[in-house]
């Protein structure tokens, strides 16, 4: 049951039309914060459950039935009572998360909307009104209102699970009784694992035309301070970020408590004052400005301006023949795969580890064959332990050529679980079973300690959760 669970939660996860709510959640003077409300009659035309403050209605799991049919899934592998239960946790995280003075950002979920309907858009063939046709839908202002309140109800809900595991822990002690408890005969077998280093050469603009893009930005930044020129309209028109400048250069909010930029970009962000625009300066992605619109406690509501300086053919050609180099370096042995990364290589977040990549899962070098980035396994798929691979001509994030060679230091074939060479995977595992039971204690208890009445049918099914208080 906890495999389909995660599989529902996946799919409500990516997919935003799926559960209505209709009790307004402007805060009331009377409201008393959750309580086992009295027995009442309910009795509404299409509801198929109340969970506190919020309803499910029997529509709402056909239209997460046809929104996992278009998705690719199938339907078919998962019942209603299961899709019903999870819109019952659901709404009954989304209802706590309320009592609890939860708040999410307006502006951040109107951005995933939009952001939603992009995508349903291209999945339709390309047309607002086949969107609107397929959910049955007069306009596209209703549209987004419901799935605005859709979303909420889903950010709701994912906050207060983020709530109750955020600070659960494992120790030492504890990884090591869960390793032992595990029958001998059931502990898990790892995949064949790799460690794999790389080498990367990104050819640089020259000063000129480094000078030319500070040049546009403090242009633009002057024509807007003293002209008074649309900073949304400069941004729409100068910048080369994709992402945002069909926005005005507007960004998801900032939070000072959940970092997402990259280092350079937060602190002159939390350094500016509202309506103030910021020097340029250099991120891994180029050259930017910032416009800082509003603070609101701990987040800032920020736009900016990237350019990217143009790069000859003639560093591109340097870039080249000095990897092609270091190739021929290393397979003759005048230098180590390791040193020549510490020595040449561009990529800051690997070259002082020797170029060994970081498996972003578990934060440890190895990567589990079966599981690596299909774009990495291309390359070393065909890699004996130690043997550099051809020179890779690659993208980088913002689409500038760059170069790269990559080596296996070493490979570990599937093996069954180990304590000491597996740490880290089995305390994954041990906080994972601790942070189930931590959701099903909590589930177990609010349960008894909210209204929640189940209609019709639905109260037939075999649900793994008390919700109906037997």
């Amino acid at each position: 049951m906890k495999h389909i669970i995660a599989v529902c939660l996946t799919l409500f996860v990516a997919n935003g039309i799926l559960a209505q709510e209709i009790i307004d959640e402007t805060p009331k003077a009377e409201k008393v914060v959750d309580s086992i409300k009295p027995t009442t009659n309910i009795k509404v035309d299409g509801v198929s459950a109340v969970v506190g403050d919020y309803i499910i209605l029997e529509s709402d799991i056909d239209k997460t039935l046809l929104q996992l049919k278009a998705q690719g899934g199938d339907p078919s592998a998962i019942s209603r009572c299961q899709l019903f239960g999870k819109l019952l946790e659901d709404k009954l995280y989304a209802h706590h998360a309320i009592q609890d003075s939860i708040v999410v950002n307006d502006a951040e979920i109107r951005s995933y909307v939009s952001q939603q309907l992009e995508q349903i858009k291209q999945q339709v063939g390309g047309n607002m009104q086949d969107v609107l046709d397929f959910y049955k839908k007069a306009d596209e202002e209703s549209l987004r209102d419901e799935m605005f309140e859709i979303n909420k109800s889903q950010k709701l809900g994912s906050e207060m699970q983020r709530k109750i595991i955020d600070e659960i822990e494992v120790t030492p002690e504890e990884v090591r009784q869960f390793f032992n408890k595990i029958p001998k005969d059931q502990r898990p077998t790892f995949g064949t694992e790799l460690k794999v280093a790389q080498i990367v050469l990104k050819p640089e603009p020259t000063q000129i035309e480094i000078d030319n893009v500070l040049d546009k930005l403090k242009a633009i930044k002057r024509d807007v301070e003293e002209n008074g020129a649309n900073f949304r309209s400069k941004a729409l028109f100068n910048s080369d970020d994709p992402g945002s400048k069909k926005n005005g250069g507007a960004l998801p909010p900032m939070n000072r408590s959940r970092p997402r930029m990259v280092k350079e970009f937060r602190e002159v962000a939390f350094s500016l004052q509202e309506g103030e625009i910021s020097e340029p300066f250099k991120t891994q992605y180029g050259y930017h400005i910032i416009l800082l619109e509003k603070i609101r406690g701990q987040e800032y509501d920020v736009r900016h301006i990237l350019m990217i300086p143009e790069v000859a053919e003639s560093s591109v050609k340097a870039a080249k023949e000095k990897i092609e180099e270091t190739k021929k370096n290393i397979e003759e042995g005048s230098i180590t795969f390791a040193d020549a990364a510490r020595e040449v290589s561009d990529e800051i977040e690997t070259k002082f580890q020797g170029g060994q990549l970081i498996n972003p899962a578990t934060q440890d070098y190895n990567f589990e064959l079966t599981k690596i980035d299909t774009e990495i396994y291309v390359k070393i798929q065909d890699l004996d332990n130690n043997t550099v691979s051809d020179v890779l001509v690659d993208r980088d994030e913002i689409g500038n050529v760059q170069f790269k060679i990559l080596t296996v230091t070493d490979r570990i074939d599937e093996h069954e679980a180990n304590y000491s060479r597996d740490y880290l995977k089995i305390k994954e595992l041990a906080l994972n079973e601790k942070r189930l039971d931590a959701i099903g204690k909590w589930q177990e208890e609010k349960i008894l300690d909210t209204y929640i009445k189940i209609s019709g049918d639905y109260r037939d099914c075999d649900f793994t959760n008390n919700w109906l208080k037997k």
